[in-house]
């Protein structure tokens, strides 16, 4: 029996890295596309996890500092097969953005890829499967008046205060409103989720993730030491953003630049090269790491970015359960998870759609992907080809 366990284990193990590979080498442009394609390969199409288990984790991601699509992985990695399942998963949809991004700084810096047709085709694929994850998650996560109120809220505020707070902010006050318009709301279904990892190692997690934040700065002075400087400026920057992974841009710019660590020109090059990249766009850092110390810069620096991330996330999964099945709570969840449908309205809008659909032959190619995606259900990876093709094929008119 324990052999059969293991074997199975095993085979989960495989299957986790071989989807999240694939994911990790066709999921292009940013967070909010991510999510879609997570939502499509491991709702719709594996069944993993339901809507409403995907709906929290989502909500649970957006709430906590770092890249919320990586947080997102992690979790349906842990959920699936524990802690190894969530470290297998983070690497697999990682790992191929983040060599491709070394070779960039060793080979091709400062060539000009950013204005490329491939580019801009891939793009518009990022339109087509937005929109498909917007519309499909908005059924479920929005079907009364009072929701839909707070997802415009949510998408007016965050597209006219953008600010690293603005996101943060707006789902407080969502999960306020969803408190008090649905504290006597009644749910017969009650989610229950299997985390296979104790809460003692969620809190060893928690205390990890904020002793390093407070006695990193510290050893950095004691010991003079590049490595731990480096860690350091990677680790907190990857601490501290909310919205995203353009929000890190700022923050790893103020932290590099001014140090003479890495020119000005070197780092909006490399700004350019992670856009042409699938994957999450905190792997920005492995290109900086490399830039600046070879790749064994670019592998310190992508852990140390991405670290607080995964202790977090490992923090919080085993408490969600309580959180989300408390009536108390339930409202203010609902309240969230209909502000993260307005927040994903808005980053739709910008920056997908206003820097993809920029001419009438913009709109057309994306409304056939959109179609091959929806109406034929073709795989993603299809449309990812298509928009390659289709975005050269682009520079032609």
């Amino acid at each position: 029996m324990n052999q059969n366990n293991s074997n199975r284990g095993f085979k989960r193990l495989l299957e986790i890295l071989f989807v999240s590979t694939r994911l990790g080498l066709t999921s292009f442009g940013g967070p909010t596309a991510h999510l879609g394609y997570f939502h499509d390969e491991y709702v719709r199409r594996r069944k993993w996890m339901d809507e409403k288990s995907y709906a929290d984790l989502v909500a649970l991601a957006q709430f906590l500092p770092g890249p919320a699509s990586s947080q997102v992985g992690i979790g349906i990695g842990v959920m699936r097969a524990g802690v190894l399942g969530g470290i297998i998963s983070f690497i697999g949809f990682t790992l191929p953005s983040v060599v491709a991004l070394i070779l960039f700084a060793l080979l091709l810096e400062g060539f000009d890829i950013e204005n490329a047709g491939w580019i801009h085709g891939l793009k518009i694929v990022a339109v087509a499967v937005v929109a498909h994850a917007i519309l499909g998650m908005a059924k479920n996560l929005t079907p009364d008046l009072k929701r839909k109120a707070i997802a415009l809220f949510a998408l007016v505020s965050t597209l006219l205060f953008q600010t690293a707070f603005t996101q943060v902010i707006v789902i407080l006050i969502a999960a306020l409103l969803g408190f008090i318009l649905y504290k006597y709301h009644q749910e017969n279904e009650e989610t229950i989720s299997q985390f296979p990892i104790t809460k003692r190692v969620s809190a060893i997690c928690l205390l990890l993730f904020f002793g390093l934040l407070f006695l990193l700065p510290i050893i950095r002075e004691v010991t003079g030491s590049y490595w731990v400087a480096l860690f350091d400026s990677f680790y907190r920057s990857g601490s501290l953003v909310f919205g995203g992974g353009h929000v890190v841009l700022p923050l790893l710019e103020q932290e590099l630049v001014p140090r003479g660590w890495i020119s000005e020109e070197a780092f909006l090059a490399g700004y350019g090269a992670t856009q042409a990249v699938p994957g999450p766009l905190f792997t920005f850092a492995a290109y900086l790491g490399a830039v600046m110390n070879g790749w064994q810069g670019g592998f310190v620096a992508t852990i140390a970015v991405f670290l607080p991330a995964f202790l977090l996330i490992l923090g919080a999964l085993p408490f969600w359960d309580h959180l989300r099945n408390n009536p108390k709570v339930k409202g203010a969840i609902m309240g969230v998870n209909a502000a993260v449908i307005g927040i994903l309205i808005s980053a739709f809008y910008q920056p997908i759609w206003t820097s993809s659909i920029l001419a009438p032959i913009d709109f057309a190619l994306a409304a056939i992907l959109f179609s091959m995606l929806v109406f034929w259900k073709l795989p993603p990876w299809m449309i990812v080809v298509s928009g390659v093709i289709g975005g050269t094929l682009l520079t032609l008119f």
